[in-house]
């Protein structure tokens, strides 16, 4: 049945193609001389099938392992150098009609305080980001179409784009709800949306039904095929993703490498992010319920699988995983990542009571946005604040060549220091600012084209002197 050019979920994503990949790789695990010869092939960044990556995730040898890690570093700094682009979660509402095991939303669950931020509401929050120095938002939201119509999310978006507080301004809003119809992806299209994101939480279609016993949510193909849905309707940068720990993580990662393929060989264009969150703790969720949990080793090994396998892709990170496992995984392939992030409605605005929580997940990581930007500067990596693909028009099958070929990085590189800048003398505590200042001085001497480092200078200057959003 598989076939990666059908638009049908169960051919393109096969139960029986991703058994039997699961089980090659069993077979040739200890294959050296095959193993080698992937990861060579892997060294020229024009990605792996999910077959020879699954087999690398099996691979059990220590020596080839430290050489699947070493090349995710390269390829990483090869594509996407050392930026980290920065984004926050806004979370609009949690009522949902659906009943998903693993998330606090669920339908059943009557404790959780239920809430949907007002216009006015969605005015303050969107403030508050800006006063913390976000410039790119990604809109949660629960199912639900009484309370959460798209109509409600268009209006959001319109209201967020049109707040400038002091120097503060929302460039790129992208945008995770539920599954929709051709038609509402125009819409969200039209309302200037960034990129479509939508996780699968789990390709094996058994467990994902058994995962999602009621609802809307429950219609598997529906679901899967809403990336197809998203591309037909003018959205051409899709973000993919599942939450690691509902199944095994072999089989999701072999499920997750074969959407991409799908998308690549349908559209053209793979996606354009992938995001790698494991479950967590939460509102009426108990994570030793669930028997797939990803141990820390395990998680940055496929974090660096698929940045070989998926060299052009963004690769995101949220609050989710501790300081510690977001230090590793930025190492292996990770380029964007939260800071001083709220899952909860109405988060940043206001301080929530215990009684009145409305959080999707505990966060690991809970330091500011200022305490993240000086971790990543202490680092050496460029807190990057840039839109300016999006802004320009390079998304979609103008972006992935530059991505592909690392060509992107002549404009990354000076658009990070110039949005790094602005923050700096924005929103910057004294040490950050401090530390900022010093690497965008080091960081101007990376820039290979003088005409292009000339023009960042004076960018910078003008920076100093009030102006605001310069962009390559």
């Amino acid at each position: 049945m598989y076939d990666v050019r059908s638009m049908r979920a169960d051919d393109f994503i096969d139960d029986s193609e991703i058994r039997d990949t699961l089980a090659y790789a069993q077979e040739n695990k200890g294959n050296r001389e095959l193993i080698k010869s992937i990861i060579e092939k892997a060294g020229e960044c024009k990605g792996l099938s999910h077959r020879e990556a699954s087999l690398l995730l099996a691979c059990e040898d220590e020596e080839l392992n430290g050489e699947i890690y070493s090349l995710a570093k390269k390829i990483k700094q090869r594509i996407y150098g050392n930026r980290i682009v920065f984004f926050a979660p806004l979370y609009l509402s949690n009522y949902c009609i659906n009943s998903c095991v693993y998330c606090p939303y669920h339908v059943k669950n009557k404790h959780i305080c239920r809430k949907k931020l007002t216009q006015d509401e969605v005015r303050e929050e969107t403030i508050a980001l800006q006063d913390m120095g976000h410039k790119r938002l990604a809109l949660e939201s629960g199912e639900d179409p009484v309370n959460n119509p798209l109509e409600y999310i268009l209006e959001c978006i319109k209201t967020i784009y049109s707040i400038k507080h002091k120097n503060g301004e929302i460039r790129r809003v992208n945008v995770n709800i539920a599954a929709t119809t051709v038609e509402n992806y125009k819409r969200l299209k039209d309302a200037g949306i960034g990129t479509y994101i939508l996780f699968q939480e789990t390709y094996n279609r058994k467990n994902y039904e058994e995962l999602h016993p009621a609802g809307p949510k429950h219609d598997y193909a529906y679901h899967t095929e809403a990336m197809d849905r998203a591309m037909q309707g003018g959205i051409d940068d899709v973000g993919l993703g599942v939450l690691f720990g509902l199944d095994t993580y072999a089989y999701e990662l072999c499920g997750l490498l074969m959407h991409a393929e799908h998308l690549e060989a349908v559209f053209g264009v793979g996606p354009h992010t992938i995001s790698v969150p494991r479950i967590c703790p939460a509102d009426d969720i108990d994570v030793n319920e669930f028997s797939n949990a990803v141990p820390d080793e395990v998680w940055q090994k496929i974090v660096a699988i698929i940045r070989i396998a998926v060299p052009y892709t963004g690769m995101i990170v949220s609050t989710r995983e501790s300081e510690k496992n977001r230090k590793a995984a930025l190492e292996l392939g990770i380029s964007q990542i939260s800071g001083g992030s709220s899952t909860s409605v109405g988060g940043y605005a206001h301080q929530e009571a215990p009684e009145d929580n409305t959080a999707q997940f505990d966060r690991s990581d809970t330091r500011t946005l200022d305490e993240v930007s000086d971790w990543l500067i202490r680092m050496g990596y460029i807190p990057s604040f840039c839109t300016a693909c999006y802004r320009e028009g390079r998304t979609g099958d103008r972006f992935m060549p530059l991505a592909k070929s690392g060509a992107i990085q002549n404009c990354c590189q000076p658009n990070a220091l110039m949005t790094l800048k602005e923050y700096l003398m924005d929103y910057a505590s004294p040490e950050t600012r401090e530390h900022g200042e010093k690497l965008i001085e080091k960081e101007l001497e990376n820039i290979p084209n003088e005409k292009v480092k000339r023009i960042t200078i004076e960018n910078l200057h003008k920076i100093e002197q009030g102006e605001r959003d310069f962009r390559f």
